[in-house]
């Protein structure tokens, strides 16, 4: 396969480490990078398989101001959903691209352990179910690849567990036990499942690798930027003071403030993520939104 990755990012640089274990790839990303095969953004488009690693917030201005249509096959590797209009990232390539040629992919899979060639499965998410298993079997042997129609599911699930991943660094934060992780855990899947649902995601999606799968992962670690932003606010730092620290994205920000601009559009009932956005947002007392879930 010869294959671009757009993004340098730690995810970027991860997805370009694995699938160039066994494909011709390249990659490319706004700022130049000391990366063997990092070439100009002609030179990534002129690739007939692209992956996309371009961060959710960001995806709709890079594609209107860089792509170019050349009849392309693309990966979307980022997770989220815009918070300007609360469009999933599906909607949003799909202005630049038909259908069939879009896939997503999700599943447990911290960026520093793809890039150690340890072990993992992920999901390859795509209506053309044959431009997902091309994806999928160009995957490294340490990373086992499965397909999957259901690509709204995928992208909910991508985009929520990050929000669920704040609330798990909160409770871990004030030590409040591994009882009250496993609880907020089940209850985040369940309210994942219920919003997606309601976008028409089938239920089986969020028991598979990119719904629990990657929630179990992403709720429960400090490899997580997304955790360790609960855990910022567990300590009493201001968000400007954590996002400083971090240094790097965490999409569950910007995707809460997207939930719970959602939620209120459509009356949806999330309560995890409207805790997540009033600390975030609100500046409201962390210990207070515990209280207030466990009431």
């Amino acid at each position: 396969m010869k294959l671009a990755v757009i993004g340098a990012g730690k995810w970027g640089q991860a997805l370009y480490h694995a699938y160039s274990q066994d494909n011709d790839v390249v990659i490319h990303s706004r700022t130049d990078k000391e990366i063997d095969n990092f070439v100009s953004l002609d030179e990534a488009l002129d690739r007939e398989y692209l992956v996309m690693a371009i961060p959710a917030q960001f995806v709709r201005e890079w594609m209107e101001n860089n792509f170019e249509d050349r009849g392309q096959k693309v990966l979307v590797a980022a997770k989220g959903i815009e918070t300007t209009t609360g469009a999933f990232l599906n909607d949003i390539y799909s202005e630049f691209l038909p259908e069939e040629r879009l896939a997503y992919i999700s599943g447990p899979s911290f960026a520093a352990e793809v890039k150690q060639s340890l072990p993992t499965a992920l999901m390859i998410s795509s209506t053309n179910l044959e431009l997902a298993q091309t994806y999928a079997d160009a995957l490294p042997e340490f990373i086992k690849g499965y397909v999957d129609d259901d690509v709204v599911g995928a992208e909910v699930s991508g985009a929520y567990k990050n929000v669920i991943a704040i609330a798990g660094g909160v409770s871990d934060g004030f030590e409040l036990g591994n009882n009250a992780r496993a609880a907020l855990i089940s209850r985040g899947l369940v309210e994942m499942t219920r919003f997606g649902e309601a976008f028409g995601a089938r239920a089986e999606t969020f028991l598979s690798l990119g719904g629990a799968g990657d929630l179990f992962l992403t709720a429960s670690s400090t490899l997580s930027r997304n955790y360790r932003v609960g855990l910022g606010l567990a300590q009493g730092k201001s968000m400007d003071e954590i996002l400083e620290e971090l240094g790097e994205v965490a999409e569950g920000v910007p995707t809460a403030k997207a939930l719970y601009k959602i939620a209120q559009d459509k009356d949806l009932y999330l309560p995890i993520a409207r805790e997540v956005y009033a600390m975030i947002e609100e500046g409201k007392d962390p210990k207070k939104s515990v209280k207030d879930l466990l009431g």
